[in-house]
């Protein structure tokens, strides 16, 4: 898309009232001269245009994330008042010392009837900057959002751990907001989140949800977390596995009766079984290890590609932590769950390439497009190229 394509004039614009938050105060320095152009102007042409993220940035003109490419805009370069006007609009002036003192910042704001933004602010070499990531009101279904069946499956375990993975920007969150929004609506459950910051709000319908927000809410991620295995809770969602505490109490939360659900920053199931383990020092492995396969129930790696028609489709590398599974991680032959994952279909198991491969079969993505995210592209190149004729070989 051309930036002729993503316009944004400000003469066209009407002047908005501020996001709803808990207390709002205007700081001096942020003035609004007649021609700014506020943050709720730029998230209402954003949503409109499918953008997923904004980037603002002092000495930058502004730019959009549209289908995971990154556009440019119509808009001038972003000035130092500017940036303070929209700082003025999210941070009250004791939280913007904060962000001048430490040089980053995270929150969440809220446009009634357009979109829930995640901010994070940091300083680059040119100056003060921030990126929104824009987060649609209305939770998607796994219908709608044409996730595996399989999925159901997980969210109706009455313990232990699951873990979303994938890099930044996959989807991780909409995926596991659907698996929260499925279980809302299905079981009557205590469900309490813990994150940093919220992300998508959830309302209470069959189950109870109770969101809290770090520095909001709680002032330290760890205290809540170990709070809500006093709060009665059936569900307990983490935000990111962060480090060896979080993991700690996340496992001792899943091996005493609850679900938990947890992210990491992690492309496969066997990487992300390590990941978990090198947290540990190599004393500390061993007794991890055999912690990990009897909590873990799936291991979900999930990756979002470029589609036919424009738009983007997550593919999925799903393990279930089956008894063979279970027997793997406590011998420590860990990489042959890459071997055991293809042959375990019948239980809803799935390698990346073999969700790829689906995709392109189903005509929803090119073979290139598929090629470039597999994580084996050797072997996902010989599927399409029809030398391998059993996807289980995938």
């Amino acid at each position: 898309m051309q930036s002729s394509e993503f316009p944004i004039r400000p003469p066209q614009m009407q002047t908005a009232p501020p996001p709803m938050r808990d207390s709002y105060v205007m700081p001096k320095t942020a003035a609004r001269a007649p021609e700014q152009i506020t943050l709720e102007m730029l998230v209402r042409q954003a949503k409109q245009a499918g953008a997923s993220d904004i980037h603002l940035g002092v000495g930058e003109g502004p730019r959009m994330r549209m289908r995971g490419l990154m556009e440019t805009t119509e808009l001038p370069v972003t000035t130092t008042q500017s940036f303070y006007y929209w700082l003025g609009e999210m941070l009250t002036p004791e939280q913007i010392k904060i962000y001048e003192n430490t040089k980053e910042f995270d929150t969440a704001i809220m446009y009634p009837g357009i979109a829930r933004c995640r901010v994070n602010l940091f300083y680059s070499l040119l100056g003060p900057s921030m990126v929104l990531r824009l987060i649609p009101l209305e939770i998607p279904s796994l219908e709608q959002l044409n996730l595996p069946e399989v999925l159901k499956k997980i969210s109706e375990t009455h313990k232990g751990l699951v873990l979303i993975t994938g890099p930044t920007g996959s989807g991780k969150s909409t995926t596991l907001a659907a698996m929260v929004r499925y279980i809302n609506e299905n079981f009557a459950k205590h469900i309490i989140s813990i994150e940093d910051p919220i992300e998508f709000v959830h309302s209470s319908k069959r189950s109870m949800i109770r969101q809290r927000e770090v520095g909001q809410h709680t002032m330290e991620f760890e205290n809540a977390l170990r709070a809500a295995l006093r709060e009665d809770p059936d569900v307990i969602l983490i935000g990111e596995m962060r480090d060896k505490i979080t993991v700690d109490i996340a496992l001792k939360a899943s091996q005493t009766g609850h679900l938990v659900f947890g992210t990491l920053h992690t492309n496969s199931a066997v990487s992300t079984i390590e990941r978990l383990l090198n947290i540990y020092t190599p004393s500390e492995q061993e007794p991890m290890r055999h912690q990990i396969a009897e909590s873990l129930v799936a291991v979900v790696a999930q990756a979002l590609v470029r589609t036919t028609d424009g738009k983007r489709a997550a593919a999925h590398e799903i393990m279930l932590n089956t008894e063979t599974a279970k027997d793997y991680i406590h011998r420590g032959a860990i990489d042959e769950l890459d071997q055991l994952i293809p042959q375990c279909t019948y239980d809803g198991m799935q390698t990346m390439n073999q969700a790829l491969y689906d995709l392109v079969q189903a005509g929803r993505i090119n073979g290139e497009i598929a090629i470039e995210a597999s994580p084996k592209a050797n072997e996902l190149a010989q599927m399409l190229r029809g030398k391998t004729t059993n996807r289980s070989a995938l």
